[in-house]
């Protein structure tokens, strides 16, 4: 399947609508669907793995803001820190501070989001309410990295009402997050939620970046 420009054009329509930005999720896919996009006008790019990111962006044009989207190993950091735009998966004081280190060498301040766990399914990664404070409470020092905002992902499930639930928490806990730790600054605005099957949700309930794939790309053939 070639990249669907009318699907695209429609989600962009509805983001743009909500004042929100779309995430093109290219991992697995070749450079030139990711050119096929960024042709039509798309400049932001997420990927889930390491090496399969440095590898695009060696290859594709300079302005494109490339996003991380998935599971991010500390030992790994070092590779994207030079020129990643923004890291959605943040879910450690760990992890954050070897960003934080990696940005420092590079002369970079770079933008994270922190992962939470709102999903019924125990596989998904994530923070709950209690170890995102204790975070926040034991990273308030860090120089090099700009903690932007949160991204959560909805339970695999069929019941758009549980769906709008976890998306309507979610944004509840931003809320009171930015209140405790980020009130009259502009730096904390940013909610990552909502994928191909439940976008429209999620921007209702004020997503501000939607991370879309296959309905852009296709299915992905992982063998």
């Amino acid at each position: 399947m070639a990249v669907n420009l009318t699907a695209y054009r429609q989600v962009l329509s509805e983001t743009d609508h909500h004042h929100a930005r779309l995430v093109a999720v290219s991992k697995i896919k070749p450079v030139s669907d990711i050119m096929a996009l960024y042709e039509a006008g798309q400049r932001i790019f997420g990927e889930n793995y390491v090496q399969e990111l440095v590898d695009k962006a060696s290859q594709l044009p300079q302005d494109i803001q490339w996003h991380f989207i998935g599971h991010l190993q500390s030992n790994k950091v070092k590779y994207i820190a030079p020129f990643v735009s923004m890291i959605h998966g943040v879910d450690s004081a760990k992890l954050l501070r070897e960003i934080d280190k990696q940005a420092a060498k590079q002369g970079r301040v770079i933008d994270c989001l922190l992962q939470v766990h709102i999903a019924t399914e125990e596989t998904k990664f994530g923070l709950n309410g209690q170890e995102l404070y204790q975070l926040l409470d034991e990273t308030g020092d860090l120089q090099h990295v700009r903690v932007a905002g949160l991204m959560g992902m909805a339970s695999n499930t069929d019941d758009e009402a549980q769906i709008r639930r976890e998306f309507a928490e979610l944004k509840e806990l931003h809320a009171a997050v930015k209140e405790k730790y980020f009130a009259g600054r502009d730096d904390f605005k940013e909610l990552s939620t909502g994928m191909s099957g439940d976008y429209k949700i999620a921007l209702e309930e004020g997503s501000t970046l939607v991370r879309i794939g296959s309905l852009l790309f296709g299915a992905r053939n992982y063998v």
